[in-house]
């Protein structure tokens, strides 16, 4: 990603672009080419209002109020009002990156020039994004049917100098931020408000840092379930190469060459690896459960990377023609089902991989001691640890239920189908945090289970993250607190620590 400078123009955005502004503050620019089209689709609108032409959102009221003909005197303060009354979402605000990552789509598809915004408004919201005034948008309110209007109106009423922002660190009035950096409010022109507040950039900012952070995760969890194979002993040849070409799904092939990678030259499953014909399906199934999750989440990242790359808004203007386009490009149904899928793919992560810790800490089922501890009564070892794990699942069994099944119908049945596509986002970011979650205890554990197989070595790639844990967490002989421990390992997760470790001793995993 680097730090160069990242020029838009609305058709080649990727996904790591997107995390490059939104999480290490890469700054942008408009391309030079596209900003043509920009100003030639705003003349077309000014020219349309004075010569009074009826057109939705620009001459007209919004929503159930279309038929409502506005003179081109009021067209400022339509767009104005607009903004005003549609800024009104509740609940915690999206943390900064989420913000601009926000910020940064609806810069990419206004660079289009298929909505009607002036150079100088889409300028200032540039301004914002690489001074790094990041308006303060709550994260509930949006039904994905106009878009996101609700959210994307408390991101452009800040330009008017209206709500709050975070800036240099401190939440405060965007009217003081904007003379701390030295700028004014920005006045509105025809169909600006409109341009600003409707479209999918909203979930679809939500979406995009979730996927990629699902990359990583995905790859995590083949290595921590790859520790617990070796821990619990498991049987090896169920990742022969053999049987996962004969059902040719990629997720499923590329999984199980990462265990093969991963438990390569394991001394452990040399030694104890053909004691039983076969394993549960938690350990036995890693390949088609987690490679089905991986095509599941790639399906969505390819959703997402179109949807990163269009125009979202209405009416659109297309200047070539001189026609105003009423659709509904807005509506987050292809984003509303694919993060619900997300949601799917992520939870049943979550799931198998406590199935695998609750063999861990069962001696019946594991041949290790009772809860991972030599001295077990006294000691309840990694007993309640599962307990978590298992709350997380059925919290995400919850979550993973699909919201884009849930149409509500608002502004007066007008917009009578709804996406939902906002919350689609929200909770599939929730049921990966969860994840994230439970795959540390797992890791955890199944680190504590391979100690028992010492001195006998694991694998190039299971050994290296068992390493890069004990760096932090020790071999547990008695009850200690385990918060802490469980913190860490949270974060080794998030900030791909272990991923690192074991990619620098195996190689770059599939």
């Amino acid at each position: 990603m680097g730090s160069s400078v990242l020029e838009l123009n609305g058709h080649s955005l990727r996904l790591e672009d997107v995390v490059g502004v939104a999480r290490e503050g890469r700054k942008v620019a408009l391309d030079r080419s596209a900003v043509a089209f920009v100003e030639r689709g705003s003349r077309m609108v000014r020219s349309w209002v004075e010569d009074g032409r009826i057109i939705y959102g620009i001459t007209t009221g919004f929503g159930d109020l279309a038929s409502q003909v506005i003179p081109p005197d009021k067209s400022e303060k339509l767009q104005e009002n607009l903004l005003t009354s549609h800024a009104c979402g509740v609940g915690e605000p999206f943390p900064e990156e989420i913000v601009r990552a926000i910020m940064l789509l609806r810069i990419n598809s206004l660079i289009r020039g298929f909505s009607g915004i002036s150079m100088e408004t889409l300028s200032r919201l540039v301004d914002f994004l690489n001074i790094g005034l990041h308006p303060v948008i709550p994260c509930k309110g949006s039904v994905g049917a106009s878009g996101d209007l609700c959210p994307l109106s408390h991101l452009a009423i800040s330009l008017l100098g209206l709500g709050e922002v975070f800036f240099q660190g401190k939440r405060m009035k965007a009217s003081e931020a904007l003379r701390s950096a030295g700028l004014e409010p920005i006045t509105l022109g025809p169909k600006e408000g409109l341009a600003l507040n409707n479209g999918t950039a909203a979930m679809t900012g939500v979406a995009a840092m979730a996927v990629w952070e699902a990359m990583a995760v995905l790859k995590t969890a083949d290595i921590v379930g790859a520790m617990s194979l070796e821990a619990l002993h498991g049987v090896p040849f169920a990742f022969d190469h053999r049987t996962h070409e004969l059902r040719p799904h990629q997720g499923q092939i590329k999984v199980a060459k990462n265990i093969r990678c991963l438990v390569s030259g394991s001394r452990i499953l040399e030694k104890f690896g053909n004691e039983r014909v076969q394993d549960a399906y938690s350990l036995r199934c890693i390949p088609q459960v987690h490679g089905a999750s991986r095509d599941g989440v790639q399906y969505v990242k390819n959703v997402i990377q179109i949807e990163i790359n269009s125009v979202t808004d209405n009416p659109l203007i297309f200047p070539a023609e001189g026609e105003a386009i009423s659709g509904g490009n807005f509506h987050g149904q292809p984003v509303a089902l694919a993060m619900d899928f997300f949601g799917m793919a992520m939870a049943e992560i979550g799931n198998i991989s406590e199935r695998r810790t609750a063999r861990l800490v069962d001696g019946k089922l594991s041949g290790l001691p009772p809860f991972l501890v030599e001295n077990s009564g006294i000691n309840s070892g990694f007993m309640i640890p599962q307990y978590v794990a298992a709350a997380l699942v059925s919290e995400n069994k919850v979550l993973a239920h699909p919201s884009s099944v849930d149409s509500i119908p608002t502004s007066a049945n007008q917009e009578d189908h709804v996406s939902m596509g906002m919350y689609s986002a929200r909770k599939g970011k929730e049921i990966l945090d969860n994840v994230k979650k439970i795959l540390a205890i797992e890791l955890l554990l199944a680190a504590q289970g391979l100690d028992f197989s010492s001195p006998l070595e694991p694998g190039a790639g299971t050994g290296a993250a068992y390493r890069k844990l004990r760096e932090e967490i020790p071999y547990l002989e008695k009850d200690v607190f385990l918060h802490p421990m469980i913190d860490r390992i949270i974060k080794g997760v998030e900030d791909r620590s272990y991923l690192k470790a074991v990619e620098e001793a195996t190689g770059e995993l599939e």
